[in-house]
């Protein structure tokens, strides 16, 4: 059940529609920015959310509302985690308070939620192409509204958004981006587009081109904003850089502005959107503006849980996370190994290889937000007798499906993989859960792939994977602690798809994959108190899986139940059952899985319960669970 809905500022609760926001004078449109701020710090404090990107969009999000009328006209938010305030401008300011939590706002820009979201999404790469497409249907169907998307320069590093840019004015000649910059993604930005965006140009063929773009900049905005714009060039940006890289494109670019200046931003949406080109305006924000805790640390307010309004404090852990053991058990076997190399996707503080980084600079490579290439990249590394790892999100590991089958895979390349956030990802919702991958990946020949069911076989885990020099190795692992198991002074080298068997009994097999292993052990006790006797298996290893250790126990027991975080479709529960097929044991087998739908965001707890109040299972007499 959500709460009630706080009251809101004046402007801001007087806002219902476009003709709501129109309503207001342009001179108090920074007040109502400001009533957005309060509302989104004072909001996420309790719920959680992407505090900083959103605090950094709140004058764009204004007057992009102001100049374009959704849901006529098309707003396009990539990864949309920055829309929030989009949300709070087309109606659902009162629901703020509900976001991220169950049955409440979305922390994504979502379809199924509002006809103003024209395009969901929860992946960096997307709104470029996605508007394309969109300027392709209205064109054909001889339309006339307009189509922008949001990019942050982050988004920049993405092969799919370069590969936009090369379509576009191929494809429309009414297109406009806006490129969001604020140098950050959920880590500071890398690469040559980074350096490149945040490079000083001082030819004299580049300062006759400041001055143009300073010109038509004071013609729209006034001296203020074009000594802005003179500002930001002293410090990180240019003026002219557009020449040299979105003309090739045929995108005519404007800017840098500033993303903070309501009404030079308005005029220059007005000026652009009926240009009969395709068109780049290029804004500078500050990501947390307005919350000194956000300005003072952008990775920690990119996303979070709740905090303290007055210092942004949040509670700890008393447990290591599993990302925490990964990046710390790595710098570990780092220091007795100078092959192990660790490979990131802009996410060094989300898989902890932050702790990596500190340690071995020169071992650590970041490629921004650019998954397949780091992938390729780390199977080069191989190549060459290193030892790569790659930390990835299991929900953006996706992308590297192709490279794990043919670059790894095929060649024995001994890439090591290893997927963050596997399983249940709960308040992201269905872009963020890691409930594909087993599906994905164990159909792939030669690939070892293993879940740990505690802490302490992670450890034993990873060191397995640094021995195995025979093909690629892949764990997943789930966000958040674990039970708080001590981990090993020593870590051990687990035997290639061998099963731990926790204990024997005649009557039902369970077999657990991962941290599901507390509720297989509460099943297990369940059924013992009702006089069954049961057999317990920890699988360890999805490929191979280890189809002796099953079989023997599957030929002794009268039913087989397992367990998994992970989607019914294609997961452990079917590479049980093939494997039963191949040993021709005709068994009943039941399964602890998620359903074949995408899962919303929640709790964990909400979410696991509404499951199991849904499940029918096929052995009711056996499994009162």
């Amino acid at each position: 059940m959500n709460s009630p809905s706080p009251e809101l500022p004046e402007l801001l609760g007087s806002i219902h529609n476009h003709a709501d926001l129109m309503k207001i004078p342009e001179a108090e449109l920074p007040r109502l920015a400001e009533e957005i701020r309060s509302t989104l710090i004072q909001s996420l404090a309790v719920t959680g959310g992407h505090l900083g990107p959103n605090l950094g969009v709140v004058e764009l999000s204004i007057a992009l509302h102001r100049v374009f009328e959704t849901p006529r006209d098309k707003i396009i938010f990539d990864v949309s985690h920055q829309a929030y305030v989009h949300k709070m401008l087309t109606g659902r300011a009162e629901q703020i308070h509900t976001i991220r939590q169950y049955q409440g706002l979305s922390g994504f820009a979502k379809m199924s939620e509002s006809p103003h979201d024209s395009y969901g999404a929860g992946h960096a790469g997307t709104a470029l192409s996605a508007a394309l497409g969109m300027c392709a249907a209205r064109d054909l169907k001889g339309e006339d509204y307009h189509v922008v998307a949001v990019a942050g320069d982050a988004a920049f590093t993405c092969g799919t958004t370069l590969e936009a840019l090369n379509n576009i004015s191929q494809t429309t000649r009414r297109y406009i981006t806006i490129l969001n910059d604020n140098e950050w993604a959920i880590d500071k930005n890398v690469g040559a587009l980074a350096k490149y965006f945040n490079s000083l140009q001082t030819s004299e063929t580049f300062s006759w081109l400041r001055d143009k773009t300073a010109s038509f900049i004071e013609k729209l905005g006034g001296t203020q904003a074009k000594e802005f714009a003179f500002k930001l060039e002293d410090t990180t940006k240019n003026l002219i850089f557009p020449s040299l890289l979105f003309n090739k494109f045929g995108l005519r670019y404007f800017g840098p502005l500033n993303g903070h200046d309501i009404p030079t931003l308005i005029r220059t949406l007005n000026y652009i959107k009926d240009l009969n080109e395709p068109v780049i305006l290029h804004i500078v924000t500050q990501k947390g503006l307005g919350y000194q805790p956000a300005l003072d640390n952008p990775t920690k307010f990119h996303g979070l849980g709740s905090y303290c309004v007055h210092d942004g404090e949040t509670q700890g852990s008393p447990t290591p996370t599993f990302s925490q053991i990964f990046g710390s058990t790595l710098v570990d076997m780092a220091k007795q190994d100078e092959s192990i190399t660790a490979i990131t996707a802009a996410m060094a503080s989300g898989t902890k290889l932050d702790l990596f980084k500190e340690a071995f600079p020169k071992r650590y490579f970041d490629v921004g937000i650019a998954e397949e290439h780091g992938a390729l990249f780390a199977c080069g590394l191989a190549a060459e007798g290193m030892k790569p790892y790659v930390a990835i999100y299991s929900t953006f590991m996706q992308r590297c499906v192709d490279m794990i089958q043919h670059d790894a895979a095929l060649q024995k390349l001994p890439v090591r993989f290893c997927m963050d956030r596997a399983g249940l990802s709960p308040d992201d919702g269905p872009t963020h859960h890691g409930l594909f991958d087993i599906a994905m990946i164990r159909s792939i020949p030669d690939v070892v792939f293993m879940q740990p069911k505690d802490e302490a076989e992670f450890v034993h885990m990873l060191r397995t994977m640094n021995h195995y020099q025979n093909g690629p190795t892949v764990i997943r692992y789930p966000r958040g602690c674990g039970s708080g198991v001590p981990l090993p002074a020593t870590a051990e080298i687990l035997p290639i798809g061998k099963a731990e068997v926790l204990q024997t009994g005649n009557d039902v097999l369970l077999v657990s994959l991962g941290t599901m292993i507390g509720i297989a052990r509460d099943t297990a006790t369940l059924l013992e108190e009702r006089g069954y006797s049961v057999t317990l298996v920890n699988a360890r290893f999805i490929k191979p899986l280890d189809d002796e250790c099953i079989r023997l126990h599957a030929s002794r027991s009268k039913v087989i139940c397992t367990f998994e975080d992970h989607s019914i479709r294609g997961g452990f529960n079917s590479a049980v059952l093939e494997s039963l097929e191949a040993g021709e044991i005709t068994i009943p087998v039941e399964a602890i899985a998620w359903p074949d739908q995408f899962i919303e965001h929640g709790s964990e707890s909400i979410l696991r319960k509404n499951m199991d109040s849904r499940r029918k299972p096929r052995y009711k007499k056996l499994f009162l669970i």
